[in-house]
């Protein structure tokens, strides 16, 4: 039971990781702090998901199931989670390239409207 709890909440935090390397740009335009957090997670999050290498998030919640008696599954988070939910149909390189383009133009239309905000302010206007 308890490596199953594991393995849950390692899919929660798995989650948010993701809900934060795409919107937590947004966080900087309250909380322009908030940027030296979500930086690097970005960069991270774009690099797992346009190289196509595996999160660590998801083989340590594969070991976790298995401990607790379940069966992992092959592939990714993204892949076993959240296309199911999106796609109907499996991953593939170029989706998952999109997605990766999706992360970053979104990301960094936030980051230009957060400079052009301070730069503004800066100057009075």
């Amino acid at each position: 039971m308890p490596a199953r709890l594991a393995a849950d909440a390692v899919v929660f935090v798995h989650l948010a990781f993701i809900v934060f390397v795409m919107f937590g740009g947004l966080l900087a335009l309250r909380w322009p702090r908030v940027a030296w957090l979500h930086l690097p997670a970005f960069a991270w999050g774009v690099t797992v998901e346009t190289m196509h290498w595996v999160c660590p998030l998801t083989p340590l919640e594969n070991a976790l199931r298995r401990a607790a008696g379940e069966a992992g599954y092959d592939g990714g988070f993204v892949e076993h989670y959240l296309l199911p939910l999106i796609y109907p149909a499996g991953l593939t390189a170029d989706i998952q390239a999109m997605i990766g383009l999706i992360v970053i133009a979104t990301n960094a239309a936030v980051y230009g409207f957060v400079a052009w905000r301070r730069t503004k302010n800066k100057e009075g206007g």
